[in-house]
């Protein structure tokens, strides 16, 4: 019975939210300032474990030692 009489004191106030305004509130933003934090965090963590990275190449055994000059001169593509 006391359930009914606080809702029935509670239906009056929620008639005052306006329809055609809604926002997020304050819990919104909590829950996108936690994922912005939580964004942060991988993506310093990412930099930090990206900077450990070696990118050289070893060149497979038996290749041949790539120049740097650029394509030779029967090689044109003519």
């Amino acid at each position: 019975m006391y359930a009914t009489q606080a809702l029935t004191h509670l239906v009056p106030l929620a008639k005052e939210v306006d329809d055609n305004k809604v926002t997020p509130g304050v819990l919104g933003f909590l829950v996108f300032a936690a994922l912005a934090v939580g964004v942060w965090l991988l993506m310093k963590s990412m930099n930090r474990h990206m900077g450990k990275v070696d990118f050289e190449e070893e060149p497979e055994p038996g290749a041949e030692p790539a120049t740097a000059s650029g394509p030779t001169a029967g090689s044109a593509g003519n």
